[in-house]
């Protein structure tokens, strides 16, 4: 099968740093290579991949001084229009830019949307474009939307390779993402502290957090159990987290996945998370860890994490949220777009 994936220009694919679009877009792109299909990566330049690449853009914007990164991605879809009719079918992971652009193109295509979707101004874009087929990363994430084309959920995936089991228990707690108020760091913090626990937190700061960092968050490191380490790669992220007691998740927002919960269950190592969002889908609680409600249920927890069979999270990991079951579910959805014939413009 010829399969376009169009990413965003972002990040890399794979980022070389934070970036989990980025990252499930390579792992999807270099598991269709293995199996045998011709795949084309629209992405920046400084992507690394398997696939044939067509760089619209040298670098990740992210590294770029540029007042108007929409214009490389409407380059980006110029460039995708030119070749639209070499595959059978295009992927795309860029939201709803290209929806004008897909009603023109007569080719299978999907679009899996990777972010939050509760927002007011969405729902406007999703009834107009009730044509484009999309896919959801939980089911949780399409409550918003309840009237979008819903084509399939298909969880995130990581390849098992990536991620190597630690059946030890580690000494400390870790915290990985951004740091941001919704990520729920300061919970995060809190519940370290009243466990008497160590706590590593390897994350993100963007910029229009930087505030939130110095203000709130930056005291709270003079605690002598609080270390930041700050943002690392994903071969670090391997011996961060699988080297830890249990991964800390004590988010404040809708999460639409949560891919750093399935890192941690590959490497072996429990999670505590907040029910928000995609949790009570991801994690199996008493398994994979505990889906608690607050500071108090998270603080009886990391009291019992020792309960958890790492072996366990390694397994459901394996059978759930492998790149290759990842790749396979969008497979089955490539699939029934072609056979049954379905554009967009015709459908529109």
């Amino acid at each position: 099968m010829k399969i376009a994936q169009v990413a965003p220009l972002h990040e890399s694919v794979p980022p070389k740093l934070y970036g989990g679009t980025e990252r499930v877009v390579s792992y999807l792109t270099e598991e269709l290579v293995k199996q045998g299909h011709d795949v084309t990566l629209f992405a920046s330049g400084d992507s690394i991949t398997s696939a044939h690449l067509v760089p619209v853009v040298d670098r990740a914007l992210r590294l770029i001084q540029s007042d108007d990164h929409f214009a490389y991605h409407i380059l980006l879809l110029e460039e995708l229009s030119k070749r639209s009719w070499e595959y059978d079918i295009i992927h795309f992971h860029i939201d709803y830019l290209h929806f004008p652009l897909s009603r023109q193109l007569n080719i299978p295509q999907l679009t899996t949307l990777h972010g939050r979707l509760d927002i007011s101004s969405l729902q406007d874009i999703y009834r107009e474009f009730t044509d484009m087929p999309v896919v959801s990363i939980s089911n949780h994430q399409r409550l918003s939307l309840p009237f979008a084309n819903w084509l399939a959920t298909v969880y995130n995936g990581v390849p098992e390779e990536t991620y190597s089991f630690q059946p030890a228990t580690g000494s400390y707690l870790a915290f990985l993402g951004r740091l941001s108020p919704e990520k729920g760091i300061e919970a995060g913090i809190e519940i370290a502290i009243r466990t008497g626990m160590e706590l590593k937190i390897a994350a993100k700061i963007d910029k229009v957090d930087k505030d939130y960092f110095n203000d709130r968050i930056k005291p709270l490191l003079k605690h002598p159990l609080i270390e930041y380490v700050g943002e690392i790669n994903e071969v670090e992220k391997n011996n961060f987290l699988g080297n830890a007691y249990a991964l800390l998740f004590p988010i404040e927002w809708p999460e639409p996945f949560g891919l750093v919960m399935i890192e941690a269950m590959a490497c072996g190592t429990p999670t505590i998370a907040y029910r928000r969002g995609s949790v009570p889908e991801v994690m199996n609680h008493g398994e994979t860890g505990f889906i608690v409600e607050n500071i108090e249920q998270a603080i009886n927890c990391v009291e019992k994490i020792e309960s958890i069979s790492r072996h366990c999270c390694r397994h459901i990991f394996q059978t759930r949220f492998s790149a290759r079951r990842m790749t396979q579910d969008y497979l089955k959805a490539y699939a029934s777009l072609i056979e049954s014939n379905f554009h967009p413009r015709l459908a529109g």
